[in-house]
């Protein structure tokens, strides 16, 4: 592929490999040639982890280190996104430049439109997206913008790279030679004529033709399917032809989906109104096809999209609804085919023969007095797979409603794309009007089926959605009925919600409306604070134009040194089984394999211990579940090393007794311990003399970290005293010092950090595993040995965040207040212990929220079943927690009939109080936010127009949520919040810091930079921090718990003070002089220019027996509140956010976290979806299935403001904590989303307390609705296997 290409040959890595898969963008990059014909040169962004070389024939690439550089010049998009403050860790956002780039290229006077449509291929876990946006909205014109442009490279087309001359001389020579590349198993042809690719098929019939490889490739990759020959026809002109004709448009099978989209946009123009209804239908569709990318070079292109047969493809309904028709090919001649119901056999099965291709399609216009309709479901907007799509045309009799004729199709209901048949015969030669559509919608529930295993899930969902799909179609027949015959509309007395048919309640973009974000940044620096201080500005992130160049350095950036190996992970393949035989001969007889990883070779511990638990390196005797590291195999390139892990054999004797659900857990006692549980007051008799009682529940699903850079590490045995130097990716790189896995002292190994594409909790125990075992393998082979996981096996041995079952029972009077309250928490914490039990204690911890209840109740339980281990995520089990609080706090407002925000702001804390682990605290800042962002989001009239919109609005309901948080900071366990630096002052002024955090996009080197400049009072210039290393900074802690700057910004202040004290002689001596002036006189008088700094930290601890403490430094608090409705076609949604964190070191950045923070929280409580096999295999291994929130998922309106007049004596100036508090404000969305599904809910006579468990994917509110259709669908369900597709963890 061209990424290992640009990667491992010609050592461009400022391209990087982020899911391997075309979903996250990571690897974009520019791909232009030259047309001969129209003398044009075109330019295409494409994921270049899908591209391969083979197919570059006359092109150019462009990467991002080929549009500007800092060592010579930035292009102006480079620039853009790092002053905008939107390159946080910086693995994204080459991708993010080279979209923008190409972007410009096509157009450099975009519109808003343009931009995101430019961007929706690419992904970004830390930033929230908006800063990306904001910087990138300056190329638009006539757009309101943050910060002026008048100190911003200008934007100069005529400065951009040409295309190579010599490459427009080939193209215009018309060469049809065939080409063929040989590898080590496979053949790749590339034929140079029509005649040539059809006698390639029928020498080769099974090799199959790939133009986009955007399937074949994912095959290949990630299902294991070999193909030792390929045919890729990209230079057969006939394949992209392109012909118009009155009675439609003649598309070749070649072109691309942007090519496609180009076409019908020219044929709409070209054709008269009533007959482009086909063209409109296709063409909605395809816009939301893959992201930009994935576009440009196909989705296996039109006729691959035919061929491939797939049952969710967005185009095959419509077109086989639109009455299109192909040409199908071969060496015995052609045919034309019908693409309808019986075209397509079954998964991935067609009519076509095996040496036939799709030469061509033809796409008709529509006929007088026939329409055409598309539709479509889909987890995300933009970058997903429809749940459910569909197809639907109806043609008139002239001047009449009389149904002549009718198709409807539906893709991700069946192995293939299904055909309503009896459904269109109960309509055809009937009027269009109730009685018909009555009897269509009681047929549909009958002929489309679903049994509770049918692969996808949400059975009853999808099922809904072909109704309301169809009703959706109706709505839009009637209007049209109307407008052609002024027909009364009918049929509007259905009390259903178009929710039901589309990803509908996210914040979404409609396209008369511009993209208007308002960040509100109302801290100022200190009067008198020196100009020259950068302490409380925003300064930009130290690093950003380095990521934005592809300059930054991360662990596979890393040149390869020589000798070096490559190791790949076996895993095991059975949820709870003991191994009686593990063979690897077969892997070790493979050319290039060197050996094979086993925890008998683990010359020291075999196991690393976390919390007092013992966790298996490589599992010896037994596996307790699927994904489990089993052995390693070791070659020479990461391709012969996946054969040879392919090639080992594990053999298994199954174990019955597998547990993977929390109720299996409890049920058979399988926990680790111990279980915490904590009280005040006396809940039993708070619960007694309560008015009223109510018991409920509400289930949280996990999450994937998802970081950009998956688990990296590179080994190299120095060679001499057993020494070892481990670069990798962590947070944590004491604990990842594998010296007790080699059995050598600690002083051996050092550890090398320089920077993280992200981790969100993710990159600490796993971490400290995959880097013993990689360097078992360097030290048996004496070789260093590299390891980088791939998107899939980083998801399945990971872990990510708890699921939780939380169960509640909480007494209230009926003026709204809460007397007593009782919790239980089950947190699913897989097969190891982790850090989940520190989990479970943080969770009981936070139980309160920002609620004083009298008496208070919790108990909490780490369940062990066979599942990965899940372990440290953003939050730490916080948003599990408060999750299930604020949904109790929902309940009892429905219970009273009140609103949850008078329910909220009752019980409140509003005194000096004490927590239920009777720590004091003043929560007046608490009540300050909450005051705030009450005024600031206009709540209350806003309550009043929601009121009155769902009061005259059937189909669409809005709903809004303020909720708050009282996060503790700091780590509970005391010797944690330890820190140390070391400040080196070299003799020409410059100033190096190493001190023990990890930059992972949170900002920390930055804010120690300007920690730095402050004590030191020099320009942020002269300081210099290279890496996190254990060398520098011996038994450094986890940059976690929001307390990475508090802790290692104090000890680089402790040494900088230190430095700057020796200095004060020699400042009294020259007063007048320069920094380098002192510095070398320092020198001369033989002053030690370099110094250690220490922080103690906080004495923090917690005493579980007493159930009492001090387990955190101080509370940050926050307020968001969000707007959303459901179904949204037109009209804005915001998010406003209120957030106390003292005197910010760096606004900019602490505003990234808390938007990335709280884009994260949207994915875990609305989109996020972990899915198990009932074996406890995970499914979603990617961004193909696991969808994290996109660009459209952005609140139209995103306003952040910090709170004014703060102040916080517990860390260093005055500042706060923030990467982890605002992830659970994503949660005001999930309860505005429960707030309009109870207004649905009320429309249907369905009243009082409801369980909606998170996340709140459309699946989950149209089923909560109750609407007309869902109870249809769950009326006329059919008993069927009893097992489901996926576990409900």
């Amino acid at each position: 592929m061209l990424l290992s290409y640009l990667r491992k040959k010609l050592r461009l890595t400022g391209t990087k490999y982020g899911c391997g898969g075309g979903g996250c963008g990571a690897c974009t990059v520019m791909v232009s040639r030259y047309d001969p014909q129209t003398k044009n040169i075109n330019h295409w962004s494409v994921n270049a982890c899908l591209l391969p070389v083979c197919q570059l024939h006359r092109a150019a690439v462009t990467t991002v280190e080929g549009i500007g550089s800092t060592k010579t010049k930035l292009h102006p998009v480079q620039e853009r996104i790092a002053k905008a403050h939107g390159s946080q860790c910086g693995f994204c956002t080459p991708g993010m430049v080279m979209s923008m780039y190409t972007l410009l290229r096509n157009n450099p006077q975009p519109t808003m439109e343009d931009v995101t449509e430019g961007l929706a291929g690419n992904l970004c876990r830390c930033t929230g997206y908006r800063p990306i946006v904001e910087g990138y909205r300056t190329f638009c014109e006539g757009q309101p913008e943050l910060f002026s442009k008048d100190d911003l490279l200008s934007l100069d087309p005529t400065q951009d790279l040409i295309f190579p001359p010599e490459l427009m001389r080939l193209a215009e020579v018309k060469d049809q030679s065939t080409q063929r590349f040989c590898g080590e198993r496979m053949t790749w042809i590339n034929p140079g004529s029509l005649d040539e690719l059809l006698q390639l098929k029928a020498v080769y019939p099974q090799a199959p033709l790939v133009l986009g490889n955007t399937n074949i490739g994912l095959d290949m990759k990630f299902k294991g399917i070999f193909h030792p020959v390929i045919i890729s026809p990209t230079q057969v002109p006939e394949l992209f032809k392109v012909t118009q004709k009155p009675e439609g448009v003649c598309v070749g099978a070649g072109c691309s989906m942007s090519v496609l989209k180009s076409v019908l946009e020219r044929s709409i123009n070209d054709f008269p109104p009533e007959s482009t209804h086909m063209f409109r239908a296709l063409l909605q569709q395809i816009k939301l096809v893959g992201g930009q990318q994935i576009r440009n070079v196909a989705v296996s292109t039109l006729g691959g999209n035919i061929a491939s047969a797939y049952p969710n493809s967005d185009l095959t309904p419509v077109l086989a609804a639109g009455r299109c028709t192909l040409v199908a090919l071969s060496k015995d001649g052609r045919r034309r085919v019908s693409i309808d119901k019986d075209f397509f056999l079954g998964f991935a099965k067609t009519i076509l023969k095996p040496d036939e291709m799709v030469l061509s399609v033809f796409i008709p216009a529509t006929r007088p007095n026939e329409i055409v309709h598309a539709f479509r479901h889909a987890p995300r907007k933009e970058s997903a797979l429809a749940t459910v799509n569909a197809g639907m045309r109806v043609w008139f009799n002239e001047n009449s409603n009389v149904v002549k004729e009718i198709s409807i199709y539906y893709g991700g209901v069946g192995a293939t794309i299904l055909s309503a048949e009896r459904a269109c015969q109960q309509i055809v030669g009937r009027p269009w009007e109730e009685a018909t559509l009555s009897d269509a919608y009681s047929t549909l529930v009958d002929e489309i089926k679903l049994g509770p295993s049918a692969p996808g899930g949400k059975v009853d969902f999808r099922r809904s959605l072909t109704l309301s799909l169809f009703f959706k179609f109706n709505l839009l027949v009637l209007q049209y009925l109307k407008e052609k015959f002024q027909v009364a509309l009918y049929g509007l007395s259905i009390c259903v919600f178009i929710v039901a048919s589309r990803a509908g309640y996210r914040f979404r973009y409609p396209d008369s409306i511009p993209f208007r974000f308002c960040v509100l940044c109302v801290q100022n620096v200190l009067e008198g604070q020196s100009a020259q201080d950068p302490v409380g500005r925003p300064m930009m992130h130290r690093t950003a134009l380095n990521q934005a160049t592809g300059e930054a350095v991360y662990c596979d950036d890393l040149p390869q040194t020589d000798g070096e190996l490559f190791l790949v992970i076996v895993t095991s393949s059975r949820p709870h089984a003991k191994i009686t035989h593990i063979d690897f001969s077969e892997a070790l007889k493979l050319p290039s394999v060197v050996d094979v990883i086993t925890a008998k070779d683990i010359p020291g511990k075999r196991f690393r211990t976390f919390i007092g638990y013992d966790e298996e390196l490589l599992a010896e005797d037994e596996v307790t579940c699927v994904g489990q590291m089993v052995c390693a195999v070791v070659a020479d390139s990461k391709a012969h090393a996946k054969r040879g892990a392919a090639a080992v054999k594990i053999s298994y004797e199954d174990l019955q007794d597998r547990i993977f659900t929390v109720e299996e857990a409890i049920e058979k006692e399988s926990f680790f311990l111990p279980r915490r549980k904590i009280e005040r007051g006396d809940v039993e008799k708070g619960l007694r003399e309560a008015e009223q009682v109510y018991e409920g529940e509400i289930r949280i699903g996990g999450q994937e970290h998802f970081y950009l850079e998956t688990q990296s590490f590179l080994v190299i045995p120095i060679g001499e005293e057993k020494e070892m130097k481990v670069y990798l990716s962590t947070q944590h790189p004491a604990f990842t010092q594998v010296s007790e896995t080699l059995g050598i002292p600690s002083n051996r190994v050092s550890c090398h950090v320089k920077r993280l594409g992200g981790a969100f909790g993710g990159k600490v125990t796993k971490t400290a595993i995959l880097a013993s075992i990689t360097a078992v393998a360097a030290w048996k082979t004496g070789r260093p040995v590299r390891c980088v996981l791939e998107r899939g096996e980083d998801m399945l041995i990971t872990g990510g965040r708890h699921p939780v079952w939380g169960k509640y029972k909480v007494g209230f009077m009926k003026n709204g207040r809460i007397t007593a309250a009782d919790f239980q928490y089950y947190a699913n914490a897989g097969n190891t212990a982790d850090e989940s039990v520190l989990v479970a204690e943080k969770i009981l911890l936070h139980l309160d929220n920002a609620y004083n209840i009298p008496n208070l109740r919790g108990q909490s339980a780490a369940c062990k079943t066979n599942l990965p281990s899940n372990t440290a995520f953003r939050g730490f089990g916080v948003p599990q927690c408060m999750l299930v609080i604020e949904s109790m706090i929902d309940d009892v407002a429905l219970k009273l009939s009140r609103l949850p925000e008078e329910i909220r702001e009752i019980n409140m804390y509003k005194d000096v109080s004490l927590t239920h682990y009777k720590m004091e605290f003043d929560p007046e800042n608490l009540v300050r936010c909450w005051n705030e962002c009450m005024e600031k989001a206009d709540f209350r009239q806003r309550r009043q127009a929601i009121d009155l919109f769902n009061q005259q609005n059937q189909f669409k309901k809005r709903g809004i949520a303020i909720v708050p948080i009282k996060y503790g900071i700091g780590f509970s366990e005391g010797f944690l919040n330890q820190a140390a630096a070391l400040v080196h002052i070299y003799k020409d002024g410059s100033v190096l810091v190493s001190h023990g955090g990890t930059e992972m996009g949170q900002g920390i080197h930055t804010k120690i930079q300007q920690v730095t400049s402050r004590e030191l009072n020099i320009p942020a210039s002269l300081i210099h921090i290279s890496e996190t290393s254990t060398q520098c900074v011996p038994n450094t802690c986890s940059s976690a718990a929001s307390f990475g700057t508090d802790a290692n910004g104090m000890a680089v202040k402790d040494a900088c003070q230190i430095l700057y004290n020796r200095l004060e002689p020699i400042r009294k001596k020259n007063p007048k002089g320069t920094w380098q002036n002192w510095i070398t006189t320092a020198f001369l008088e033989k002053i030690s220019l370099s110094a250690t700094g220490y922080y103690r930290g906080h004495d923090l601890g917690m005493d579980w027996e007493k159930q009492e403490g001090k387990p955190y430094a101080y509370f940050t608090y926050a307020v968001g509140c969000s707007e959303v409705e459901l179904d949204c076609l037109t009209g804005e949604y915001r998010t406003d956010i209120v957030v106390d964190i003292g005197r910010s070191i760096n606004p900019s950045i602490d505003i990234g976290q808390i938007e990335g923070a709280f884009m994260q929280g949207l994915g875990l409580y609305t989109m996020e979806e972990l899915k198990f096999s009932p074996s406890g295999v995970l499914y979603t291994r990617g961004p193909g299935q696991y969808k994290i929130p996109s660009f459209c998922d952005v609140p139209l309106k995103f306003n952040i403001y910090l709170l004014a007049g703060s102040s916080n004596p517990h860390a260093i100036y005055s500042s706060k904590g923030i990467g982890e508090p605002t992830v659970f404000l994503g949660s005001c969305v999930f309860f505005a989303i429960k707030d309009a599904v109870t207004a649905a809910r009320k429309d249907a006579d369905l009243t009082g307390p409801f369980q909606l468990n998170s996340p709140a994917t459309p699946e989950r509110a149209c089923l909560a609705c109750a609407t007309h259709f869902t109870k249809m669908v769950r009326d006329g369900s059919t008993s069927g296997p009893a097992q489901p597709w996926a576990l409900n963890i």
